[in-house]
């Protein structure tokens, strides 16, 4: 039988080897050492008597052997998976998810989905990273990350693509503030008072830059920042005007600590995108993506 001979476990390491290209990150995503990946696949090689590639300095290498059988492995750890969950026992896979999302989603429907998720796949631990969209669109092409729940643009395509939804921009400022500023409000108003919002590399920000270029404002007084929940606090105590997603700000203005500014200008609407390579990644992935969806469709604004 082929389990005395080859494990789940071998053919794992050498999926995970070729899709990130080392042994000592293949060895991060499992949450094992190198040499431990090592002498799996050295066992896997041995029980087929096939070498499956070259280990290079830094980097490996596929002999064409191992690029005929790393499909081939790939299927056999789905045809696992799937056998669970044909047999009502999801909860017996027991994996990891390293899931990249950006502060938007952390502030917003975050736990509502990681909830749903462990309800389905309990014995599945997830890994997670918050960052900036960019940063987290390196670890997913890198193979570093399994599941993305980001903002657009990204540097690459991928076929497990789809969108969760839009968040539209608001302007807003404490309620002091606004009385100040009036009714009427145009952008060169907001403009004489310290502007809170996005980091600069981000599409609204690079919006805001071209407006106020266009209409001859100075940007001397926007305040970037890479945290949009520091953002906010720095907004409700007043120390500038806020330009932030209405999903981060609407519990504060329920409540009357901020207000929202009717200003003739704001940026595109954020667009948000659940992202995993569809080559590569358990079944489990592609069901938590569709969660994430369900998850953000009650708190799109």
């Amino acid at each position: 039988m082929i389990k005395s001979r080859i494990t789940i476990k071998q053919l794992e390491a050498f999926v995970l080897v070729v899709d990130t290209g080392t042994f000592r990150k293949a060895a991060a995503a499992l949450g094992t050492t190198q040499p431990n990946v090592s002498a799996r696949i050295s066992a896997l090689e041995k029980s087929l008597g096939v070498v499956l590639m070259h280990r290079d300095a830094g980097s490996v290498r596929l002999t064409k052997t191992g690029e005929t059988l790393v499909e081939a492995a790939r299927q056999v750890i789905l045809a696992g998976e799937a056998f669970l969950e044909q047999a009502n026992r999801r909860d017996l896979i027991r994996e990891r998810m390293r899931l990249g999302v950006t502060e938007l989603i952390a502030c917003t429907w975050l736990h509502d989905f990681l909830r749903a998720f462990r309800a389905s796949y309990p014995s599945v631990s997830v890994e997670l990273e918050v960052d900036l969209s960019r940063e987290i669109d390196r670890g997913l092409v890198s193979g570093q990350l399994d599941l993305a729940l980001q903002t657009a643009p990204f540097s690459s395509e991928l076929r497990g693509t789809f969108p969760l939804g839009s968040y539209s921009y608001v302007w807003v400022a404490t309620p002091e503030m606004a009385q100040g500023i009036g009714g009427n409000i145009r952008l060169a108003d907001l403009f004489a008072h310290p502007v809170l919002t996005h980091a600069r590399h981000t599409v609204a920000v690079r919006e805001l830059a071209e407006i106020a270029d266009h209409n001859g404002l100075s940007r001397d007084r926007v305040v970037h920042s890479s945290s949009l929940a520091s953002c906010l606090p720095m907004a409700v105590d007043g120390m500038g005007i806020a330009l932030l997603p209405r999903a981060i700000v609407q519990e504060a203005v329920a409540e009357g600590r901020l207000v929202e500014l009717d200003c003739d200008w704001t940026p595109s609407p954020l667009q948000v995108f659940a992202r995993y390579d569809d080559r590569r990644v358990p079944r489990f992935v592609r069901y938590a993506a569709e969660l994430a969806r369900l998850a953000a469709e009650d708190n799109t604004t």
